[in-house]
């Protein structure tokens, strides 16, 4: 005899709540833009009341700085492979398979993301000057090390990360032209590995950090 389903604590209907909701909005923002959504079509698209969603997200942009730190969270945790790894190759191929997984699971956040930053990051600038701005300025540290200990080329530590963003989040930014040249198909798992093994092959040759 099984037992019976135990209900869900408040707190775990918020959590799957916010989730739904978050999800609803990367996908209508990255279609419709931060003008053209509106809080009806992200609760219609996220099965929940209008009145729920002002519950978990007072105002649009809030929801829409949720969004777009959520995406930026997630490529971050992406980043932790950088403070452990033991040099480049280390850390730069864990780095690049996490991008490229973050693109083929969160597309639309990354587009998100991609149009506030062509539009001049309208609202969030703040957030660009003090959290991106202290990531990437650790990061070029780390890679700035590297270069000195002799395991890689000398090459400007900022150009090397604009490439590594703008290689990986092109699978997601780009996703539909990509599919188009696919045949209309999705990458395959094994297409999705490829990528990743050529990016890391041309990234890592291209610094001097090729794996003795």
């Amino acid at each position: 005899m099984t037992e019976p389903t135990r209900p869900m604590r408040r707190q775990d209907i918020r959590r799957e709540n916010e989730k739904a909701i978050l999800l609803a909005a990367e996908k209508v923002f990255a279609e419709a833009g931060f003008g053209g959504a509106t809080m009806q079509l992200i609760a219609d698209l996220a099965g929940l009341p209008k009145a729920n969603l002002h519950y978990y997200f007072a105002t649009k942009e809030e929801l829409y700085r949720s969004v777009v730190q959520n995406i930026f969270e997630i490529w971050l945790q992406a980043a932790n492979c950088f403070d452990a790894a033991r040099g480049p190759v280390d850390g730069i191929s864990a780095y690049i398979d996490a991008k490229m997984e973050i693109s083929r699971r969160h597309p639309d956040g990354s587009k998100v993301w991609a149009s506030e930053v062509m539009h001049g990051a309208p609202v969030l600038q703040d957030y660009m000057e003090s959290t991106l701005r202290e990531w990437t300025d650790g990061r070029v540290e780390i890679i700035g090390r590297w270069i000195e200990e002799g395991k890689m080329d000398r090459v400007d530590p900022r150009h090397l990360l604009y490439m590594l963003w703008a290689t990986t989040q092109h699978y997601a930014d780009f996703g539909h032209q990509i599919e188009t040249l696919n045949g209309g198909k999705s990458l395959s798992d094994r297409q999705w590995r490829e990528a990743k093994e050529n990016i890391k092959r041309v990234i890592l040759t291209g610094i001097g950090a090729q794996p003795a």
